[in-house]
């Protein structure tokens, strides 16, 4: 039940941060709202990691293999798709399409086994949801005239 809450809460706070960087970009440039995206949340990390958690930073390199550690450049690309996206599409739009191919690539991920993840086997369920899941974006783009 936690996991469930906080996949919510971390559905909510991505919509939110969406909007919040698309702002600053108005006001500044989209790689300059990035690098203080990306600065503030290293901060934020930092001070968590002082009150909570103190194991060596430096412990992040005995990742194997090492193509994990680009996680934070991805994050870069990330909040500028996300940025030009809500600009370009709107919130809503642009969130149900970045769920819908969040749900996708991480369906891929699981099924072929990638990245060290466990191997899933193919479920026509969950194919049928995600069909359903693009169905949905159709309706909701739809614009009645």
């Amino acid at each position: 039940m936690i996991g469930l809450i906080i996949a919510l809460i971390s559905g909510a706070l991505m919509s939110v941060q969406g909007v919040f960087n698309t702002q600053v970009t108005k006001a500044s440039s989209i790689w300059a709202a990035n690098c203080f995206v990306q600065f503030s949340a290293l901060l934020v990390c930092l001070a968590a990691w002082a009150v909570t958690d103190r194991s060596s930073l430096l412990g992040v390199f005995q990742v194997q293999p090492k193509y994990m550690l680009l996680g934070g450049a991805i994050g870069a690309f990330i909040t500028y798709t996300v940025i030009k996206s809500m600009d370009m599409l709107g919130p809503a739009r642009a969130v149900m399409l970045i769920v819908v191919a969040q749900l996708l690539v991480a369906y891929l991920i699981e099924l072929f086994g990638m990245f060290g993840v466990e191997k899933a086997v193919w479920d026509w369920r969950k194919a049928i949801g995600m069909v359903l899941a693009i169905a949905g974006i159709v309706v909701f783009k739809w614009e009645s005239k």
